[in-house]
């Protein structure tokens, strides 16, 4: 599907890569003993493409190999807190806190943004289409008794999901019209497209795969949306198998200039906007301004 918009993107770097030379965009390490590293990661990264673009560019400049596990931010941090991952690319700030303060992983820093969308069927059945308020707009869906789908994975589009109902004081856990996927982000639009029912997802994926996504953008620009990501090591003092080496490569290599360029045109030759908003060394607070 995104054969020609890759090919298009891995062109315009190798261009860039070749124009001044690869050795200035990125320190080029020795080998590495151990070369292997496991991401685990939020399905968003890898369903948008930025992950087939942004791998090849690492693992050719340092010599590491990276196995990219893509499942929700809950489970990515849950396999780092057994030792089964060696570095994190997560957007669940909450958990994110909680599994640096507990020691599990260090060097949090932040990489990107985007935002979340309503998104649902032509027709609206709840009109909700054009409101701001995103938590008003579920208590909408709610009276309506509309089709609601849900990830239900605890990933973190989850997490902001569970935020906005009880923002909106509803409970939707067992009503007929609230049905939990336990997938991933792509796989949800399809369940939601099928059915034509109303989801949150995530900017950057939702755009990657509109076009077999009949469903519209209804809600967006609540500032409760923002979609926030952060790249965490696993640390190494609590799971000495963990390969930290390769870790904190990776993790530099994500908040360099030269990748948060890439991320910075990303989707703009496809969608005429980024799909990711870079944001290494900024604060938290200033994103969305």
């Amino acid at each position: 599907m995104f054969r020609k918009f890759k090919i298009i993107i891995t062109l315009l770097i190798a261009a860039f890569l070749f124009a001044f030379g690869a050795s200035t965009m990125f320190d080029v390490q020795a080998a590495p003993k151990q070369k292997n590293i496991i991401l685990t990661t939020t399905t968003s990264t890898q369903d948008s493409g930025l992950l087939d673009v942004l791998i090849p560019i690492f693992e050719k400049n340092t010599g590491y190999f990276v196995k990219t596990i893509a499942v929700g931010s809950g489970q990515a941090m849950a396999m780092g807190q057994k030792g089964e991952a060696d570095v994190m690319l997560v957007h669940s700030p909450d958990a994110e806190k909680k599994f640096v303060e507990e020691g599990y992983g260090i060097n949090r820093r932040l990489i990107m943004h985007n935002d979340f969308i309503i998104i649902g069927p032509a027709d609206d059945p709840a009109k909700i289409k054009g409101m701001k308020a995103s938590a008003e707009a579920l208590k909408k869906i709610a009276a309506a008794g509309a089709l609601f789908v849900s990830r239900g994975d605890n990933s973190g589009t989850h997490a902001k999901e569970k935020a906005l109902w009880k923002q909106a004081e509803i409970t939707p856990a067992g009503q007929k019209w609230y049905q939990e996927t336990g997938l991933g982000m792509g796989q949800t639009l399809n369940v939601a497209s099928e059915k034509k029912g109303y989801t949150l997802a995530d900017r950057g994926t939702y755009l990657a795969l509109k076009k077999n996504i009949p469903l519209e953008i209804l809600v967006e620009g609540d500032a409760i949306l923002l979609n926030i990501y952060h790249v965490m090591e696993v640390n190494s003092k609590m799971w000495p198998k963990v390969n930290a080496a390769g870790a904190k490569a990776f993790a530099d290599f994500m908040v360099s200039k030269q990748t948060q360029e890439i991320i910075r045109i990303f989707g703009v030759d496809k969608f005429g906007s980024p799909l990711f908003f870079p944001d290494a060394g900024k604060k938290v607070e200033d994103l969305g301004k």
